[in-house]
């Protein structure tokens, strides 16, 4: 497994602790956050507040989630107040990225910053095609794993983290951020191939966040949160199968059902679920 480096992205502080009426000083481990540019051939298409780890990882996965395909090269260039991520691009590719251009400064946890129209939130994606199947074993041991390889949160109280499990290996890879999106797009720029295993998730599923796991061709997403009513909708429009509200044995599959290997109940009425 690749885990995050916990000491990246982290800074110590000093915080008075209170417990029962009396306080102490101690040294806090917080994330840090900074502005992070994403440049393509000389252009800033994005400006995000991310925290500063991974960051070659962000920029592949980012790219590929918008839908403008792999990069040519990246270079992480760091400045006094904040980071570029340089990338290059194929001249045709870039000049039409020039007509989309997305310059704008997002808030922490935000995936759609930027964007100027309802027809581009609720974009459509492609179906994905993949012969992935868990077990509820698999799923159990993949949350415990995404829980267990946190450890920048370990550290912090305060990311989120984004895991991909193939049945056969265990946790492959995990990444985290302050930002949940940015945490998935990093976790995907360092896959190449998104269709051998799941996407585990510690946040809510929205649509952006299945959005990107279309994009890169995920089958499967795994979440410790429910989903909004709109991202089931499109995981059933992109053929994924998403399970939430994954905690120990127990979790719901809400789209595509067939990839998950489960004895059907002997009885015929649903149970009631809050």
């Amino acid at each position: 497994m690749s885990p995050s480096r916990a000491g990246i992205g982290a800074r110590a502080t000093s915080a008075h602790v209170v417990s029962n009426g009396r306080a102490v000083t101690a040294s806090r481990s917080l994330p840090e956050e900074v502005p992070v540019a994403l440049v393509y051939n000389g252009t800033t298409q994005a400006v995000m507040m991310a925290t500063p780890c991974d960051l070659e990882d962000f920029g592949r996965g980012f790219t590929r989630t918008e839908g403008w395909g792999e990069v040519d090269s990246v270079e992480v260039v760091p400045h006094e107040n904040g980071v570029e991520v340089q990338m290059w691009l194929p001249e045709d590719r870039a000049e039409a990225l020039a007509s989309r251009r997305r310059a704008m400064s997002g808030p922490v946890g935000c995936g759609l910053c930027g964007i100027d129209s309802l027809d581009q939130a609720v974009r459509d994606v492609h179906a994905v095609e993949a012969n992935l199947t868990l077990t509820p074993e698999n799923i159990a041991k993949a949350m415990r794993s995404l829980r267990a390889g946190q450890a920048l949160h370990d550290k912090t109280r305060a990311v989120h983290g984004a895991g991909f499990y193939i049945p056969d290996q265990g946790l492959a890879e995990i990444r985290e951020d302050v930002g949940r999106h940015n945490a998935l797009d990093k976790l995907i720029g360092a896959t190449p191939d998104c269709s051998l295993g799941a996407i585990t998730l510690t946040s809510r599923v929205s649509v952006e966040m299945v959005q990107k796991s279309a994009m890169a061709g995920a089958p499967v997403i795994l979440a410790v949160s429910a989903p909004t009513t709109l991202a089931v909708a499109t995981a059933e429009a992109a053929s994924i199968t998403l399970v939430a509200l994954a905690r120990d044995e127990t979790f719901e599959i809400f789209t595509h059902p067939h990839r998950i290997l489960v004895q059907p109940s002997q009885s015929n009425e649903a149970p009631d679920v809050a």
